[in-house]
């Protein structure tokens, strides 16, 4: 250990404490004592000692009711404690152990003993204390990662005179495999996505990176050609040029990872209400009409993206017309479970989208929904949802 350790040495008896002291400060420890649970409570919150010796039977305030005070507070459950209690009051013992004791040590003490006990309190300590900065640590790395990883959403979703956007992103982890992505091409058609990494965790969320930069420069690399060079993209060569780039480069490139990403993307002409799209292994994106019933399901015309090299993707085509809502999601929200193991599903998805309302309301709606049904139970999943309707 790098600093002289700091024990708290309470009891009433002065002739434990005397002894306790000499024998501790010959083992080059540092002392400080307490002769009831009141004033040891106040050194242990003041003075942060590295192990406490603890009796049980004291004035004032017992060796039990500083444990469970001691155990109740978060700024000191974590300094271990020695109960010290006569050989025949073992039901204490107990009780100490139970109450969170690193330890006992038995009236009269045996010098071998103690040495013993205390060199393994304070060495469990140390690596306790060991984890614990490498947890904050950890955790300051992660929120970092969390911080970047934000960069790669938008930051604000476009405005569009004639429609509305709204978007749904809950990530399970600190960081996360799904993402989204609204954008405005120089022609004025509206890129849109929701995508799904698979796996958790860091892996996941370095290849959300991969994934959402290859789709986005894709998108638009055209801009960055010689203006001889450059070339006049349909809605559909677009999408074929993006996500086949994509695919292409993270299944050859990458061939050895085994990741890959399901994916709905659409290119959008406001005026016209056009859009077309490709579904690469995603959740089919449901477009509702003013009626409130579901008038399409724009199921899979691919496979998930970065598995197959040279894969074929179909694009499709569909016209929105006005108070036309379509809603792409990933299978985060159908796949949200609750305490009984129960899943979230399709139905009650589709049963929120009956009403056909703001796509703002649609997200309220089903955000209230679902944590309403996860409750206490932990969420699974990233969940990921994206809305436009026509409103001419």
């Amino acid at each position: 250990m790098n600093h002289q350790p700091k024990i708290l040495i309470v009891d009433d008896e002065p002739f434990n404490v005397d002894y306790l002291v000499q024998e501790l400060e010959d083992l080059n420890y540092e002392t400080i004592t307490a002769v009831n649970g009141q004033e040891a409570l106040e050194k242990i919150a003041g003075e942060s000692p590295d192990l406490v010796l603890l009796d049980i039977m004291m004035p004032i305030m017992n060796g039990i009711t500083v444990l469970e005070k001691v155990n109740a507070d978060p700024a000191m459950r974590n300094i271990p404690i020695i109960v010290i209690s006569a050989n025949n009051d073992l039901q204490s013992v107990v009780r100490g152990i139970q109450l969170g004791a690193e330890d006992y040590l038995p009236k009269p003490f045996e010098p071998a003993l103690l040495r013993a006990r205390i060199r393994s309190s304070l060495e469990k300590k140390h690596l306790r204390d060991l984890q614990n900065l490498y947890l904050k640590s950890l955790e300051h790395e992660m929120n970092i990662a969390r911080d970047i990883q934000k960069e790669f959403l938008p930051r604000q979703l476009p405005e569009i005179t004639g429609w509305e956007i709204s978007s749904y992103f809950k990530a399970a982890r600190e960081v996360a495999g799904d993402f989204y992505d609204v954008f405005i091409l120089p022609d004025g058609s509206l890129t849109f996505l929701v995508a799904d990494v698979c796996g958790k965790g860091i892996g996941a969320a370095l290849f959300m990176t991969l994934f959402r930069s290859l789709i986005r420069a894709a998108s638009i690399s055209d801009q960055f050609s010689p203006a001889q060079g450059k070339k006049v993209f349909t809605p559909a060569e677009r999408l074929q040029h993006v996500i086949s780039l994509t695919n292409n480069y993270v299944a050859e490139i990458h061939e050895e990872s085994n990741m890959f990403a399901t994916v709905f993307i659409g290119i959008l002409d406001p005026q016209s209400g056009n859009l077309a799209y490709i579904n690469g292994g995603n959740e089919p994106a449901l477009v509702v009409g003013n009626d409130g019933t579901i008038h399409r399901s724009l199921t899979r015309t691919g496979p998930a993206i970065g598995v197959i090299p040279q894969a074929a993707f179909v694009v499709k085509e569909i016209t929105l017309a006005n108070d036309d809502l379509i809603v792409a999601f990933t299978d985060g929200i159908p796949d949200t479970q609750n305490i009984n193991g129960e899943f979230f599903g399709n139905e009650r998805l589709h049963n929120l989208l009956i009403k056909n309302s703001a796509p703002i309301e649609l997200l309220n709606r089903v955000e209230a929904e679902l944590n309403q049904f996860i409750g206490t139970a932990e969420q699974f999943d990233d969940i990921t949802l994206l809305s436009i309707k026509r409103k001419i």
